[in-house]
């Protein structure tokens, strides 16, 4: 290992190779502090817990974290999960951190947890076939998720989890393989900008649901901008323990739903080729719904426009809640439920 310290920035590097002890590194990193690791594979788990320091990989593919040693940390377990799930990288009650340009792969939990933080980054980061979750940010704000890809995970890619005042942003990200590509949780502030959703049971959720033992939630003064959600045909929920979505209700074929949700503009989305494969509680690729039933609350005050809607089954669109409490404009939508409700410049206009 070697540092290096720049005295214009004030910003020291740290550099590690595989086989180097990169926790011990991460412990003793002080603010401004870049650990950069070099290609190849590291075994074990990590965790970032001061404030201001950033972990930077060769690029993803290239820099891979595999399980070995646990890294002991105070982050409270995964929520739908064992207790002793192991996530691939930790970030608890700190600021200013970030991640960038790395492959985490094949954890028992999530690829990166982060809990209780502002002012995080996840950057070209990847998170290949963790069990649990991909990238899973909770009650935390300031964040941002650019450029990574999240695949294969039991519940979803990328998921915002009670994050109040959230002040986040997902953008250029691929989401595929799980229950959910993004997943915004009761959280609030959340941008879901410019990603490909594929391959999911549901492309994006947006939901607003009370789960036992969990904080209260809503979901308001979200964006969902600019998205292509093709293909999501995979079958989650059920009682199986192993199914994607486990525990939860039957969804699949899903490309875009928010589900109790207040002030969420959907805008410039492309929903296209998503086909259930199994039973759904939601058969329509672009639905709006209340969760009033479930605990959550009636969906208003959200506007819907300029997205295109097509070639999906059994519904392109459904609308399971007051459509005039509501605005729909500009949309291009094949079938959907009630009948024109979203049509261009037909349906019903609401307020915003």
């Amino acid at each position: 290992m070697s540092s290096a310290t720049d005295p214009r920035t004030e910003v020291s590097e740290v550099f590690a190779a595989p086989g180097e002890p990169v926790q011990a590194v991460l412990d003793a990193a002080t603010p401004g502090t870049v650990v950069r690791l070099a290609e190849g594979t590291y075994e074990g788990s990590l965790v970032l817990t001061t404030p201001g320091v950033r972990l930077v990989g060769a690029g993803p593919g290239r820099t891979v974290l595999v399980p070995g040693p646990v890294a002991p940390t105070t982050i409270p377990p995964l929520h739908d999960a064992p207790e002793d799930v192991v996530s691939g990288i930790a970030v608890h009650a700190t600021s200013d951190v970030g991640i960038e340009g790395l492959t985490v792969r094949g954890f028992s939990g999530a690829g990166v947890y982060v809990h209780g933080c502002s002012g995080v980054e996840l950057r070209d980061v990847e998170a290949d076939a963790n069990r649990v979750w991909g990238l899973y940010l909770r009650e935390s704000s300031g964040l941002s998720v650019h450029r990574c890809r999240a695949h294969a995970s039991q519940y979803a890619g990328v998921a915002f989890a009670f994050c109040s005042a959230a002040d986040a942003l997902v953008s250029g990200s691929d989401c595929s393989g799980s229950a959910f590509g993004v997943f915004v949780d009761n959280s609030s502030g959340v941008r879901v900008v410019d990603n490909h959703c594929h391959g999911n049971a549901a492309g994006i959720l947006l939901l607003h649901q009370t789960y036992e033992g969990e904080l209260p939630g809503g979901v308001r003064d979200c964006l969902v901008a600019h998205n292509e959600t093709v293909g999501n045909t995979l079958a989650a929920g059920g009682d199986d323990p192993d199914a994607l979505g486990a525990a939860g209700p039957p969804i699949s074929g899903v490309g875009i739903a928010a589900i109790g949700v207040e002030r969420v503009t959907v805008v410039g989305n492309r929903v296209h080729d998503n086909h259930p494969s199994g039973p759904s509680v939601m058969p329509g690729a672009l639905v709006l719904a209340s969760s009033a039933d479930w605990g959550g609350s009636d969906a208003v005050d959200n506007s819907f426009e300029w997205n295109v809607v097509t070639r999906n089954e059994p519904f392109d669109a459904l609308i399971g809640t007051d459509p005039s409490a509501q605005r729909f404009r500009n949309n291009v939508v094949g079938s959907s439920q009630p009948e024109g409700v979203l049509d261009d410049g037909n349906g019903p206009q609401g307020t915003v």
